[in-house]
C-alpha cells in the first residue's frame, strides 16, 4: 500500500548567510496508511517546521513532500488551498474555533468551503459529533464548552470530510490531564474503528506512551523511528 505522506531530503533554512538556521535537515520519513505516528522531541527539534511542510502551509527549501499521490512542489496556491481542504485535516492546541459559530457551525464550516450542500452539511456535522462523543451539544458555542469539549470538536472538524490524514499539533498541550487522556482515547478509537492516520506534533509523556509509532527528532533531523 503506498504511503500516505512520502519526504525525501526535506530541508528547511530559516534566515541567510551566517545567520542561516537549518529547521529541517535531509529528513526522508513516509507515513502509511493507519499510522497513529508522533514526531517526539524537544522544543526546536523541528516537529512544527516538519509538520507545516506536510500540511502544505509551507514549502520546504530543498527536498520533495507528496501527500496522497500529489507532489506538493509541483502545486499552484490555489491548489495548494484545495489540497489542504480536501486531504488534510488540522488540529491545534489552540483550537482554532470560530467563536461566534456553534459546534455545528464550525465543523459545517469546512464542508461549506467543499460547496456541499445545507442538509448534507447538516448531517455529517452531526455524524462527527456523534462520532466524538458530543451528541447534544451540536447548538454550544466554544466559549459555553471545557477545553476537552473545544478540542473534541476540533478533531471532529478535522475528520467531517473523511481525509487522507490528520496533522496534529500538541493538542493536548492546553488540556488537563483528565481531558488531554480522553483526546488520546478519542483519537486512538478513531484510529482503530475508522482507519484514520494521524500524524502528532508532541512532547507530551501522556502522548508518547500510547502512540504506535514513535519518530523522534533532534536538530532537525530524525533520530530514530520505531514501531511500539
Amino acid at each position: 500500500m503506498d504511503p500516505i505522506v512520502t519526504c525525501r531530503g526535506v530541508t528547511k533554512t530559516f534566515g541567510s548567510g551566517e545567520l542561516a538556521v537549518n529547521a529541517l535537515s535531509h529528513v526522508d520519513l513516509d507515513i502509511a496508511p493507519g499510522d497513529f505516528a508522533t514526531l517526539a522531541g524537544p522544543s526546536g527539534s523541528g516537529k512544527t517546521t516538519l509538520l507545516n511542510m506536510v500540511g502544505a502551509l509551507d514549502h520546504p527549501s530543498a527536498g520533495s513532500v507528496t501527500v496522497d499521490g500529489q507532489s506538493l512542489g509541483n502545486l499552484k496556491q490555489a491548489q495548494l488551498s484545495d489540497l489542504r481542504l480536501r486531504k488534510i485535516g488540522f488540529v491545534f492546541q489552540s483550537y482554532n474555533l470560530v467563536p461566534v459559530m456553534s459546534a455545528c457551525e464550525n465543523i459545517e464550516f469546512v464542508l461549506e468551503l467543499q460547496g456541499i450542500g445545507k442538509a448534507d452539511r447538516r448531517a455529517k456535522s452531526l455524524e462527527a459529533l456523534r462520532d466524538v462523543g458530543l451528541e447534544g451539544l451540536e447548538h454550544r458555542r466554544p466559549a459555553a464548552m471545557s477545553g476537552g469539549q473545544q478540542q473534541r470538536v476540533a478533531v471532529a472538524r478535522a475528520l467531517v470530510s473523511r481525509p487522507a490524514i490528520v496533522l496534529a499539533d500538541e493538542p493536548t498541550a492546553n488540556l488537563d490531564s483528565t481531558s488531554a487522556g480522553e483526546l488520546i482515547d478519542l483519537m486512538l478509537k478513531l484510529n482503530d474503528e475508522h482507519g484514520t492516520t494521524f500524524l502528532i506534533g508532541t512532547h507530551d509523556p501522556r502522548v508518547l506512551d500510547r502512540s504506535k509509532r514513535q519518530i523522534n527528532m533532534l536538530d532537525g533531523e530524525i533520530e530514530s523511528d520505531a514501531r511500539h
